[in-house]
C-alpha cells in the first residue's frame, strides 16, 4: 500500500459506539499516530492529533463520517511526541480547541522542547496547553460520557491513558503502552506500575497508539501483559 496517499488506504472507521479512529498511518499520514474521536450528542473530543502534515486529512475524514470539525471542542494530548501533539496548534487556531495535557509534559507542548521533531524532519509548531493535569486520576465530563483520565508515566513524565465506558463496553486509549522506554524521560519502573494499571482496568477494547483496535478483554490484556514482562 501506499503510504503517502493515505486515502487511497483505510478510510476512518467507527471503533464502538460513538468512538472512530480518524487517522493513523494508513488513514491520514505515515508520521502519525492512531488519532481517535469521541462523539458526544453535542460536541467532538479528539485524542492525539497526529505529526502535523496531517491536519486537513484528519479534518477531511472527520467530515467523511458526516460530522462537523467546528464541533471539535477538546484535544486530549497523551503525551508530547510529535507524532501525538503535531497538529495541535492548527486545532487550536482554526477550531478554538482547548488542549489537555499533563503537567510533566505540558512544558514541551508550549516550547518544543524534545518533541522529537527532528527524528520525522518536520518542524513542530508550540501550542498552548489550557488544561494542565496533575492529579493520579481526573474525570472529564464530556457530554453524555464520562471520560477518566490516568497518569501513565514510563514513556514520559507526563503520559496519559484514558477510557470510558459505553454501553456495556469499556474502550480504553493506551497510547504507545509498547513504549519505547529507552527514550529520554523514559522510566522503567514507572512503566511497569503504569501498565498493572491499565491491565487492573480489564479493558473490553483498547485503541493503542501505533498499532491499532485490540478485543475482548482476554485480548487487550495479553497485548499490554507482553509489554510488561519485556521490562
Amino acid at each position: 500500500m501506499d503510504k503517502k496517499n493515505p486515502q487511497n488506504n483505510i478510510k476512518a472507521f467507527k471503533v464502538w459506539g460513538n468512538v472512530y479512529q480518524i487517522g493513523g498511518p494508513e488513514i491520514s499520514g505515515p508520521e502519525d499516530c492512531s488519532v481517535y474521536m469521541i462523539s458526544s450528542r453535542q460536541d467532538l473530543l479528539l485524542v492525539d492529533s497526529g505529526a502535523g502534515q496531517s491536519f486537513d486529512r484528519l479534518v477531511q475524514n472527520i467530515e467523511s463520517l458526516g460530522f462537523d470539525p467546528k464541533k471539535i471542542k477538546i484535544v486530549v494530548a497523551t503525551h508530547a511526541h510529535l507524532d501525538h501533539i503535531g497538529s495541535l496548534a492548527r486545532f487550536k487556531e482554526k477550531f478554538g480547541v482547548k488542549v489537555i495535557a499533563h503537567k510533566l509534559d505540558a512544558e514541551e507542548i508550549e516550547t518544543g522542547k524534545e518533541v522529537g521533531a527532528e527524528l520525522y524532519g518536520l518542524r513542530y509548531r508550540p501550542c498552548k496547553v489550557d488544561i494542565k493535569l496533575t492529579e493520579e486520576k481526573e474525570r472529564l465530563i464530556f457530554g453524555e460520557y464520562e471520560l477518566n483520565i490516568l497518569h501513565t508515566p514510563g514513556h514520559t513524565p507526563g503520559s496519559i491513558a484514558c477510557y470510558l465506558d459505553v454501553g456495556d463496553k469499556r474502550i480504553l486509549f493506551g497510547q504507545d503502552i509498547h513504549g519505547p522506554y529507552n527514550l529520554p524521560g523514559a522510566d522503567l519502573r514507572a512503566a511497569k506500575n503504569s501498565l498493572q494499571k491499565l491491565i487492573d482496568l480489564q479493558a473490553d477494547i483498547l485503541c493503542e497508539g501505533h498499532f491499532g483496535i485490540y478485543q475482548p478483554k482476554e485480548e487487550v490484556e495479553k497485548y499490554i501483559e507482553s509489554y510488561l514482562e519485556e521490562l
